[in-house]
């Protein structure tokens, strides 16, 4: 047990006149650990400021994923060379994605992810990166997208059943798709590799004026072994740098 490590998405905060090297001297300031989904120009400086990245994507297409069997070629290979990238720069994780359903049913879509994985995992087990699935809404922000419920995740988690695949837990677009926050992340926290933020609805701030209680999901998370890091992927209100103070106080917790 102990303090959240805290992360924040490049793309969320690097806006509106905030320049990369504001937003690493804050982070530094601020005591956060990582930035992350950085584009590949900016790393170089992330990792000079003593800073880790936590996670980037895995492979191209949210959309036309893992559950379509004519895409995992192109999903292996990007996956592998992305995985060599990721041991070349000390970035532990990697996203993956479901792809939409397109008709096909929520059973066999497991399988058929299970069976493209199986391509990669025993890659990414000897190089010791995991591959992290996101879950995300289908209700809002993504029509479709298969991963939408944490049950299927885990499902999958058990039938590739390695410790170098797991789940981005996306706390917003799970409050939209199941709730039960707190209950479902200590259940299933063996099978999470990552986190990311934001607040529900909007997917802004963490504030009062949206209806996630983050200090306590930050609680029930430090109060379990998880090791990995917290990532904040909302796009602020006004100020990027303000917002990034405000967001590591919020989840700045002990169990």
């Amino acid at each position: 047990m102990g303090r959240i490590r805290q992360s924040i998405c490049y793309g969320c905060f690097v806006r509106n006149g905030v320049t990369l090297e504001q937003v690493i001297e804050k982070a530094v300031a601020l005591g956060y650990q990582s930035i992350e989904m950085a584009p590949r120009n900016a790393w170089g400086k992330i990792k000079d400021a003593g800073l880790e990245i936590a996670i980037v994507g895995g492979h191209g297409t949210l959309t036309n994923g893992l559950n379509k069997r004519e895409n995992h070629d192109r999903i292996e290979n990007e996956l592998k060379a992305n995985i060599d990238t990721a041991v070349e720069w000390g970035i532990p994780s990697l996203i993956a994605f479901s792809g939409n359903r397109d008709g096909l049913p929520d059973d066999e879509g497991i399988e058929i992810c299970a069976e493209g994985l199986a391509r990669v995992v025993p890659y990414a087990e000897e190089k010791g990166v995991t591959i992290c699935m996101e879950l995300l809404n289908s209700k809002v922000n993504h029509p479709d997208y298969q991963c939408d419920h944490t049950a299927w995740g885990v499902e999958l988690c058990r039938r590739v059943n390695s410790p170098r695949f797991k789940l981005l837990y996306d706390i917003y677009h799970m409050q939209i798709m199941e709730g039960d926050l707190i209950r479902t992340i200590t259940e299933n926290i063996h099978y999470i590799g990552h986190f990311h933020t934001a607040g529900n609805p909007g997917r802004r701030d963490l504030d009062d004026a949206q209806e996630i209680y983050y200090p306590a999901v930050m609680r029930a998370i430090a109060g379990t072994d998880y090791d990995g890091f917290v990532g904040h992927e909302f796009v602020p209100k006004e100020d990027p740098l303000a917002a990034m103070e405000a967001a590591f106080r919020t989840c700045d917790v002990e169990a």
